[in-house]
């Protein structure tokens, strides 16, 4: 008799479970969605489903798990955790569709019309054939952006898709894992706040870090959930007068306390360069009444009132998005205040129809316009808006794919602040923006023709950076024209690419006249002027294009002797040789056998001088054009970019499990904040030098007023080294602020 083990059932009953399986998570998914459907709509989505099941019936995920599982998943963020309607539901099941099997858009088509093929061909990924020169991942980002131009449904489904496959990436390689995280903190997660979806964002975030600071998101994690109790005991106590005046003031509410995410607290400790204990506004109390739309504005100053009158709010930090609300929709009360045991609290007051855009964006908000559907009759002037600055990077057809990237991203991550014309109109602008970026965004000739402002009545330059509720006048000449150096203070897209479309412009009106001046260069030295010719000398002349050898000939920014026509031409001057490098310092080893890359151990690599990883830290290898293995830390200021954009040169990188040689030593920096003392100096070399035989790169100590804060770089072995050193000067110094510290040489 043959007896069968649990997990070996035979290849049937395999089929069988997972038929079972995948009908009762396309059931939850008809459950989830929020609106009625009607007989057509059940149709429509039962069709998509079939197709998807249809064209995915044979592939499965790295999990090993039915590939169909995903688009479900996909369809399912988008009707129940955004409240998408029913075209967004069938976008979300077939989103994979042409990519992975033989139906076409065509065919897309023919079955469901053009809204939702349109809709599907921006969502199917462009081959990924790489140009070695951009970022393939830039250029995919950049196509599907000029189909969200024309439906924000693209980028709503495929924020559902990635926070899908962030949260099955457990399954991906570390290569894949440190890329598609980074590309996520790097766009996705700052997309998903600009459209309002914060609970997206967050999650997203969250996700992130935990692959690319993995020991960081442990550690937070971990004290997150050892003081839940007290956190919980904290909270109870807080609100229990809050409620009580709450009651007598007969308002209808709802409160909620909640623990900031991991990746805002992360933030935080490394901005203020301070532990995880130091992080007193761990949590937010959220108050949301139940008020009719009439009411609304008044219930939740009237909350306000009543809790500022039990806690003493700071000043500093109260934010009115109620009366001014955001461009993402958002609408809320928030202040920070002082309990009674000491800890600063965050409060958020908003009504449910505030909070249901809070959290589902502009879904919940069309919704709130008496849309039956969700998103699909109206998108409303706030994404109209946002989406016409989002239209000026896309037009700018010059822009290379990172140029591009950096233009969009600054679109995503800037605060907003509010100003208004002389007029009294008012105009919503990133932070930062300057009166220049005021003068773009009335018209693209009062930009630049743009010589000053007037703001609050006061005359101010070009580059003066605005503040929220300043009322300004543009001035203008028609002498002015937009100059190279405007494009350090302006920041939004439309004054970025309207000031580089002129500058090309004028730089092509040069460019001509120096090209003219190349001819005539050409015949004196009787060398054929052909473009491969012309080619030899911007190769030779280590310029960019041929644009910007004729714009030099043109300004003369070329000596006469360098400008040999006929010597270049016949390879008697060739390429101006590389600079040598410098020799690296010596304790650091940059050549032995301390790392294994990918499955290539005689592959030659150096320590990134931007973060100096040590034996220990998270490491990747990124392969550099010329220069061979860059080795960073996963947390390097620079690796978000690298990885989001750069991740088809990314190779699997760690470190050799044999122990470190002592005569091996690394660059480390730690961070130092205490209470000034004479000999501090004295004491701090002796744990580090005499104690610990440490040697010492640089120290500095700056005292301010009785307290001193300091920077010392180190020659360690590896993390374990530097945790050791850094628990022995909190040992003896225990008022001491001590931590690592990122250092570029």
């Amino acid at each position: 008799m043959l007896f069968m083990l649990d997990n070996e059932i035979s290849p049937l009953e395999r089929e069988e479970q997972e038929r079972v399986e995948i009908l009762k998570r396309y059931k939850a998914l008809l459950r989830s969605i929020r609106h009625e459907l009607t007989h057509e709509q059940k149709k429509l989505i039962r069709s998509a489903f079939d197709l998807a099941l249809d064209a995915h019936k044979d592939m499965r995920r790295k999990t090993g798990e039915p590939y169909i599982y995903h688009p479900i998943a996909v369809a399912r963020i988008a009707a129940q955790e955004i409240g998408l309607g029913t075209t967004s539901i069938v976008c979300a099941l077939i989103h994979d569709v042409v990519e992975d099997s033989n139906y076409t858009t065509e065919d897309i088509n023919r079955r469901f019309g053009p809204k939702i093929a349109k809709i599907v061909a921006g969502l199917t990924k462009i081959q990924e054939v790489y140009d070695h020169t951009d970022s393939m991942q830039a250029e995919n980002f950049r196509k599907m952006l000029l189909t969200l131009s024309d439906d924000v449904r693209v980028i709503l489904v495929k924020l559902c898709d990635r926070l899908h496959n962030m949260r099955t990436l457990e399954s991906m390689s570390r290569k894949n894992q440190l890329k598609i995280a980074s590309e996520t903190l790097f766009l996705y997660a700052p997309l998903a706040h600009r459209l309002g979806l914060y609970a997206i964002k967050s999650e997203l975030e969250d996700l992130s870090i935990k692959y690319t600071q993995r020991e960081a998101f442990k550690e937070i994690s971990a004290n997150l959930n050892a003081k839940k109790a007290a956190r919980d005991r904290f909270i109870k106590k807080f609100i229990e007068p809050i409620k009580e005046k709450l009651d007598e003031a007969n308002l209808k509410y709802e409160i909620k306390g909640r623990p900031k995410s991991i990746y805002s607290i992360l933030k935080k400790m490394n901005h203020q360069g301070i532990p995880f204990d130091q992080v007193y506004d761990l949590f937010a109390i959220r108050i949301i009444t139940d008020s009719t739309p009439e009411k609304e504005k008044s219930d939740c100053w009237t909350a306000y009132s009543i809790i500022t009158d039990i806690y003493k709010p700071n000043p500093g930090r109260t934010r009115d998005w109620i009366t001014t609300p955001k461009s993402n929709g958002y609408e809320s009360l928030h202040s920070t205040v002082m309990s009674n045991d000491g800890k600063w609290v965050e409060v958020q007051i908003r009504s449910k129809r505030m909070d249901e855009i809070a959290e589902k964006g502009y879904a919940a908000h069309w919704k709130y316009k008496n849309s039956k559907d969700g998103i699909e009759s109206d998108q409303g002037t706030g994404v109209d808006s946002w989406l016409s600055r989002i239209k000026d990077i896309l037009e700018n057809p010059s822009a290379n794919a990172l140029e591009f990237m950096d233009d969009f991203k600054l679109q995503l991550i800037h605060e907003e602040i509010f100003v208004f014309t002389p007029e009294g109109d008012l105009k919503k602008l990133p932070q930062g923006a300057s009166t220049l970026d005021f003068a773009f965004e009335i018209h693209t000739q009062v930009g630049s023709k743009c010589i000053g402002a007037k703001v609050n009545n006061k005359l101010v330059p070009i580059s003066h950076k605005l503040s929220n509720g300043d009322q300004v006048e543009i001035l203008t000449s028609e002498k002015q024209h937009p100059r190279e150096e405007w494009l350090q203070f302006v920041v939004t897209g439309k004054a970025i690419a309207r000031i580089r479309n002129s500058l090309r412009e004028e730089k092509r009106e040069v460019a001509d006249t120096g090209r003219e001046m190349l001819k005539k260069k050409f015949h004196k030295e009787k060398v054929e002027f052909t473009e491969d010719n012309i080619a030899k000398v911007v190769a030779a002349l280590k310029v960019q294009s041929v644009l910007d050898l004729c714009y030099a000939v043109a300004k003369n920014l070329i000596p006469q002797e360098k400008l040999a026509i006929h010597d270049i031409v016949n390879k008697k001057i060739s390429a101006e040789p590389k600079p040598k490098k410098e020799p690296s310092e010596k304790p650091i080893s940059k050549s032995s056998k301390e790392i294994i890359i990918g499955d290539e151990n005689d592959l030659p690599y150096s320590f990134a001088k931007c973060c100096n990883p040590i034996p220990g830290d998270d490491i990747f290898g990124f392969i550099t054009i010329g220069e061979g293995v860059k080795v960073h830390r996963t947390n390097c200021p620079n690796a978000v970019s690298l990885l989001s954009n750069y991740g088809y040169r990314v190779i699997k990188t760690e470190w050799k499990n044999s122990p470190v040689k002592a005569d091996k030593m690394f660059l480390a920096g730690i961070k130092l904040i205490g209470i000034d003392d004479v000999g501090i100096v004295s004491s701090l070399s002796d744990i580090i030098s005499k104690n610990m035989g440490v040697n010492m790169k640089s120290i500095t100590i700056e005292s301010h007023d009785g307290t001193f804060e300091g920077t010392i770089v180190l020659f360690i072995q590896d993390t374990t080294h530097l945790d050791t050193l850094i628990q022995n000067i909190k040992l003896k110094h225990q008022n001491m602020e001590v931590s690592r510290i990122a250092i570029a040489n």
